[in-house]
């Protein structure tokens, strides 16, 4: 049976938010064209890499001989998204695996972002076996303009410095009622 795809291209919103007080939030990556919208959960870490990959890969673009697209080095001013998420939130799926390339003839950064399951874990005894990736059941997959793609970078880095601030010493992040440092022994820091 083929899996139930989540579609964009363009989507009219693109972005990444959160849900919740710094510390216990939950992040979700939300698209909307007209009254269709659709939200999928992920981990902190998939944002900042998502994030991360798609500003490297519209730097290769930009740096590619062959390229005559039109790239933006920064977000356009335009298409800054500062709106929460939109609600209501409604989780498709959980966000396991997701891939990340550009379309030249398009001039489009697709992503697809793919369902956690289970069944995908391998260990790293199976590293070496024949291992065939069950299909999914669904498949968020969005199409974006570059200039798009690169306001959604800054937006995806907004929200990631959004939450608790870091310790200058270990780099841990400090919660509301405190912070035990690694760095000065579990002892808390007093002002003088």
């Amino acid at each position: 049976m083929a899996p139930l795809v989540h579609g964009f291209d363009p989507p009219e919103r693109f972005v990444a938010g959160t849900v919740g007080e710094p510390g216990s939030r939950t992040f979700f990556l939300q698209a909307r064209s007209g009254a269709r919208l659709v939200s999928v959960a992920l981990e902190k870490q998939q944002v900042a890499a998502l994030a991360e990959r798609i500003d490297e890969l519209l730097d290769e673009v930009m740096a590619s001989e062959l390229n005559e697209a039109m790239i933006p080095a920064v977000a356009p001013i335009g298409l800054e998204d500062a709106d929460p998420l939109e609600q209501p939130i409604e989780e498709e799926f959980r966000a396991g695996t997701m891939t990340l390339s550009w379309d030249p003839d398009d001039e489009r950064v697709v992503i697809e972002v793919f369902p956690y399951m289970e069944a995908a874990v391998i260990s790293p005894e199976q590293v070496d076996e024949d291992f065939e990736e069950p299909e999914p059941d669904e498949i968020f997959l969005v199409r974006l303009p570059a200039g798009a793609a690169r306001a959604f970078v800054k937006r995806a880095a907004q929200v990631l410095e959004a939450g608790r601030p870091s310790c200058p010493f270990c780099g841990n992040p400090i919660d509301p009622d405190g912070h035990l440092c690694v760095r000065a022994n579990g002892f808390r820091r007093r002002d003088p």
